[in-house]
């Protein structure tokens, strides 16, 4: 190929340790994001910028890193170029707990290579990407070619509690660039689109009383003077609530639609449902162990999903007029109306939808499509990645990286021979985007 593709990839076939080695070596050091599992030794992220540093300086790149949270950080590294011809390639390096050990066939954290795999904690999700993409920038760099366009590095954390190393970088960094690959695992299919996600907490408001009064609030009493103020119980209202936003999720996963995305992915998950007396500063009910007690007040909170092509303030606006129409069908919760939390936690995923006609989306289609030897699917994502806070800074990211299993489960794994393709594509998609001089 013209552009230099072929020495390149003769480059990453003529040396396929590299890219090998370097994943076995970021799984070989515990990265376990410490918001789920604290644990001595098991939460080195510095230690992985440490060693992805020392391989990014040797191949000329200028970096930087700094702390999002105590001994947590993000490493940017760069080779200068045009702004217009810019590429952002992405991952995290943060890893989810282990879980039970006695279910792995190997060690977690030994980087162990067999049947064509390399096995441990982190391999697919998503060492084997970051490996990917430094790989690329080597083969590039070996081959001579000297590029048009900025090509960055991004290594951050916490993607896999929220995504907060990315959300950190996009907002310090004055200049980002035109696209980005974000290289987790796709299974070498090409993937332009995920939808929005934020965590939204309602909190249902009753009248707290004694529940041997309960009657007093049940059943219809004359009002007598001297009758004691009935009771409103928050449980039973926040019950109503949640058959009636069944409702709504339904009419929402019904007529909202996108041809990349699973029919009926804008879903509203109730995850944590807490009901007692007494609303605590912390903004959850102080008393949840005493049944006597008619409960004042329910928080539930919401893991609410939204389709690629939705803006949030859309999404924002029909959840609040749904909540204010419900409140409207009962007496009490007209003049009480649930509150509304927004960004829960700070958790907020903008939608990413990066036109199928995009140059990247086609530099990776084609390139994927000469190496992997079949057409990839063109097809969004049902969950959530980083790509979305770099959409949301402006970015035009796409997702795409190698297969495997067991991420997020037992005994995850890359495939060696998917990493060897990611990384090949991506490198080729690093020319075609960046452009050479």
């Amino acid at each position: 190929m013209s552009n230099g593709t072929n020495d390149v990839w003769s480059r990453i076939d003529a040396d396929r340790d590299y890219v090998v080695n370097l994943a076995r070596d970021l799984v070989r050091i515990p990265s376990v994001n410490p918001k789920f599992q604290v644990e001595q030794g098991l939460n080195r992220e510095a230690d992985v910028q440490v060693l992805l540093d020392g391989h990014l300086k040797d191949l000329g790149f200028q970096t930087r890193n700094w702390d999002v949270f105590p001994d947590r950080p993000n490493l940017i590294g760069e080779w200068d170029g045009s702004d217009d011809k810019s590429l952002i390639l992405c991952g995290h390096i943060d890893v989810v707990p282990v879980g039970d050990t006695s279910r792995w066939a190997r060690d977690p954290f030994g980087g162990e290579i067999a049947e064509g795999k390399l096995w441990g904690r982190g391999a697919v999700d998503m060492k084997a990407g970051v490996a990917a993409c430094v790989a690329a920038a080597r083969a590039v760099k070996q081959a001579g070619i000297k590029l048009e366009g900025r090509l960055a590095i991004h290594s951050v954390v916490d993607e896999e509690a929220g995504g907060f190393g990315a959300m950190d970088l996009v907002k310090r960094e004055k200049r980002l660039a035109r696209r980005a690959i974000v290289a987790e695992p796709t299974w070498g299919n090409i993937v332009p689109a995920e939808g929005g996600l934020t965590w939204v907490r309602v909190t249902i408001f009753g009248k707290q009383a004694h529940a041997g009064w309960r009657f007093n609030s049940m059943w219809p009493q004359p009002h007598v003077q001297g009758r004691l103020e009935p009771g409103v119980n928050a449980i039973e209202l926040a019950t109503r609530f949640l058959m009636a936003l069944r409702d709504f999720e339904q009419s929402r996963c019904r007529d909202n639609w996108h041809p990349l995305t699973p029919a009926g992915l804008a879903t509203i998950n109730p995850g944590v449902i807490r009901g007692g007396a007494g609303l605590g500063p912390d903004g959850t009910p102080q008393i949840m162990t005493n049944a006597a007690i008619i409960p004042d007040v329910v928080t539930i909170d919401l893991d609410y999903k939204f389709m690629p092509q939705e803006q949030f303030e859309d999404v924002k606006a029909e959840f609040e007029n749904f909540v204010s129409h419900f409140a409207q069908t009962d007496a009490w919760m007209r003049d009480h109306p649930p509150a509304i939390e927004w960004d829960l936690f700070g958790l907020n995923f903008p939608p990413m939808n990066t036109p199928v006609d995009d140059p990247l989306v086609s530099s990776l289609t084609e390139r994927a499509r000469h190496v992997q030897r079949k057409a990839p699917e063109i097809k969004g994502f049902e969950a959530v990645t980083d790509a979305a806070h770099y959409a949301g800074a402006g970015v035009v990211p796409v997702i795409y990286g190698p297969g495997g299993d067991g991420f997020h489960g037992d005994n995850e794994c890359v495939e060696i021979e998917s990493l060897i393709e990611t990384t090949k594509v991506i490198a080729a998609a690093i020319i075609d985007n960046c452009g050479t001089r």
